[in-house]
């Protein structure tokens, strides 16, 4: 019996072995080729090695808002203050509780119009559109019933009026130059659906008419923890993932997509709450079942700054949101698993995202329950694992603070001496305690599945640090 147990425990230390050491080789290419990428694309910037235009793609900005009165005006005012000429900005209040439609008529000369919306993608009733141009670009406000946050994207979809489409949420800000670098890759290449931008946390950031002024890591570890980990996860994996073209996720705070391409597969599920990720999986699928040449693209130069949870409490509340949309969306699309009809999508992408995103918690559950009952039979060398661990741990950090500091340095951003002491603790803490939070958060996702599983949760939003110049003047006139 006792050697039936030794082995046992033998096949799930080489299990684990191989599982640590899969993701810790994908973390490590991932972070090293972001890192590399990011510094040729600096120093071709640094030298102007780059092909200057005034070519500009047709774009709608499409702004959901759900009880956003807090953030909704600014964000538009910073939209407004995009450096490109061609763009319009449509705004749907999805049926608001509160006074998000109100604010914004204060803000802006909108006008009610008689406009008829081409419903080519199912959406809830329209209640009111307004409409007016300001400084030169035409903003539209639609309210409609509640329907969920897709439900309002597919009515901005209806409502645009351009080939290619945004979607951002009311709660960010964009860079000045962020729609001139997302649409690089579409007056590149005509087979683009889709592409990306960097997400960055804007707690701890103050912009300037749409470029950043002031850079701190904040005091709320909470709100710092997650600075370092978006900086990880999108310079690594996005990059490395880009040049296979097997990117699944596009955040719904900032994503470019073709709008005839979203309308033909039915644009954003309803029925899940990782909508964003569904849309993007479901553009690879239709375009490899129906043999159409494509690309999905990543752009880590295009930056949309965006609020983060600064609890605990609102961080449990959006990861199990993330991670109820990653199961709903991988379980959707399950044929795509090895599939040589997906090619590295199926081979790379989905196995990456179902090994260490969705059954991570549940492997890592599994491996405390096994040193727990080792540690009763007395299989298990306590120092020797505890040593493992912390390696492991300080491996994880290096990686963190090698992505964070490439990010910043490729930025030009000014940390000071603090900021930089900060960074260090926060790393080692990311990598041990914000993983727990994280483990324990996905492992209890599923109860109340059934009632909850539509169900997002109001997280509490703070006003937008923007500076401006002098007054910001908006002149309209009416639509």
């Amino acid at each position: 019996m006792f050697d039936a147990i030794k082995f046992f425990y033998s096949c799930v230390g080489v299990i684990f072995v191989i599982y640590l050491l899969g993701y810790s080789t994908f973390l490590m290419l991932s972070v090293i080729y972001g890192s590399l990428d990011l510094y040729k694309e600096n120093k071709k910037k640094k030298y102007h090695n780059e092909i200057s235009h005034d070519y500009y793609v047709p774009v709608t900005i499409i702004v959901p808002a759900y009880n956003e009165e807090i953030t909704v005006a600014d964000t538009v005012k910073s939209l407004l203050m995009m450096d490109y000429r061609l763009y319009e900005i449509v705004v749907v209040d999805d049926g608001s509780s509160d006074n998000t439609t109100q604010v914004l008529l204060d803000a802006f000369p909108l006008r009610k119009v008689n406009r008829p919306i081409n419903r080519q993608i199912p959406c809830k009733k329209v209640l009111e559109v307004y409409e007016t141009v300001v400084n030169g670009i035409t903003v539209t406000l639609v309210r409609k019933e509640n329907g969920g946050k897709a439900d309002a994207l597919n009515m901005g979809i209806n409502a645009s009026r351009y080939p290619y489409f945004i979607c951002m949420d009311a709660d960010s800000v964009l860079q000045k130059d962020s729609l001139k670098e997302i649409v690089k890759p579409v007056l590149q290449d005509d087979t683009i659906v889709a592409v990306g931008g960097l997400v960055r946390i804007s707690n701890c950031a103050v912009l300037n008419e749409g470029e950043l002024v002031d850079y701190h890591m904040p005091w709320n570890p909470i709100v710092g923890m997650q600075i370092l980990e978006y900086d990880r996860s999108f310079m690594a994996s996005r990059i490395f993932l880009d040049k296979f073209n097997g990117n699944l996720i596009i955040s719904g705070a900032f994503g470019l997509f073709r709008k005839d391409m979203a309308a033909a597969v039915k644009g954003y599920d309803t029925d899940t709450m990782g909508e964003d990720m569904e849309l993007v999986v479901k553009l690879h699928s239709f375009c490899r079942i129906n043999k159409i040449p494509y690309s999905i693209r990543y752009v880590p130069d295009a930056i949309c700054w965006s609020q983060c949870p600064s609890s605990i409490k609102d961080l449990k509340k959006q990861r199990r949101r993330w991670y109820l949309g990653l199961f709903q969306c991988l379980s959707k699309h399950r044929r795509m698993f090895f599939s040589p009809e997906f090619g590295v999508v199926g081979y790379v992408s989905y196995l990456y995202y179902l090994l260490y995103e969705l059954l991570s918690p549940f492997i890592e559950l599994f491996g405390l329950l096994t040193i727990v009952l080792a540690y009763a039979v007395n299989l298990i060398n306590v120092p020797f694992m505890v040593l493992f661990f912390l390696i492991y741990a300080l491996y994880g950090a290096v990686l963190t603070i090698t992505a964070f500091f490439a990010r910043i340095y490729t930025q030009n951003i000014k940390l000071s001496f603090l900021d930089v002491i900060k960074s260090a603790y926060l790393c080692i803490a990311e990598s041990v305690f914000f993983r727990f939070i994280q483990a324990f958060t996905r492992m209890t996702a599923f109860i109340g599945y059934r009632k909850k599983k539509n169900v997002w949760g109001q997280i509490q939003r703070q006003k937008i640090q923007l500076k401006q110049s002098g007054e910001q003047k908006v002149e309209g006139k009416n639509a």
